[in-house]
């Protein structure tokens, strides 16, 4: 137990900008139980996104959008936008692999990098506007920073790192499946409740596998920066997703 809430506290500290001054452990077990509760952290965030939209319901649908988007990227301190940007400034300059990694790592943000952030931030804020705008209901508030957390989990436990070296490497060597299979364990008690969830964890595990084949493919493995960008990309495709849902739900009876 004591090792489940160091990993808890070590899941806020690094998906956060939480304010939490304390010193957890790093140790192998505490990392396992960190990456476990990833999808808690997410259901967290989207707690209080749902909050906002509850609380801001009589405002304009673009406002409060643009008022859960702002939350969403502050709690998170932008840390996965980072790993988009510096993905897209690599595969934007169309160099050999080694060049590729060399831009990864500058800390210098290109024009690719800017592209692919405001492209981002623009398709998550208009389909933020579009499911308040159809009234969805607000679990799916919860649903989108859970799975896409979990995303990035799987992926770094299914994906071998480029290099034997950084804190990507350093999580992936404490982890197995087990550790993804747990980590899904609070959401299939959501999935109680609502039974659409099922299908949003399948549609997640299809982004991964497109998401690993293509870093395996383009970069031989992956990093850290690729793990954030799996935790953008599927909230992205989630959101995506939902829109497509209830743009069709008088079309199709999905039972929503």
């Amino acid at each position: 137990m004591k090792n489940a809430l160091w990993g808890a506290v070590l899941a806020l500290q690094f998906l956060t900008r939480l304010p939490i001054p304390i010193a957890a452990p790093w140790t192998p077990e505490t990392r396992r139980w960190a990456v476990r509760a990833y999808p808690l952290v997410g259901v967290m965030i989207g707690s209080l996104l749902a909050l906002i939209a509850f609380v801001m319901q009589s405002a304009p649908a673009p406002i409060t959008a643009l008022a859960c988007l702002s939350v969403w990227v502050a709690l998170s301190g932008g840390l996965h936008l980072d790993g988009v940007m510096d993905i897209a400034d690599a595969l934007g300059s169309n160099q050999p692999l080694a060049r590729r990694w060399e831009i990864m790592k500058d800390p210098q943000i290109g024009s690719f990098g800017m592209l692919a952030l405001m492209f981002l931030l623009a398709w998550k804020a208009v389909l933020l506007w579009a499911l308040l705008a159809y009234h969805a209901p607000w679990w799916w508030l919860l649903m989108v920073p859970a799975l896409g957390r979990w995303a990035g989990v799987v992926l770094l436990v299914l994906t071998p790192c480029a290099q034997p070296k950084g804190l990507a490497w350093s999580w992936q060597q404490s982890l197995s499946g087990q550790d993804a299979a747990l980590a899904l364990l609070p959401l299939a008690l959501i999935a109680l409740w609502v039974p659409s969830v099922v299908v949003m964890v399948l549609i997640v595990t299809v982004f991964v596998v497109i998401m690993r084949w293509c870093m395996m493919r383009l970069f031989n493995g992956i990093n850290g920066d690729m793990v954030g960008a799996t935790i953008e990309g599927g909230e992205l495709w989630l959101l995506i997703l939902l829109w497509s849902w209830w743009q069709f739900a008088t079309v199709l009876p999905l039972g929503i």
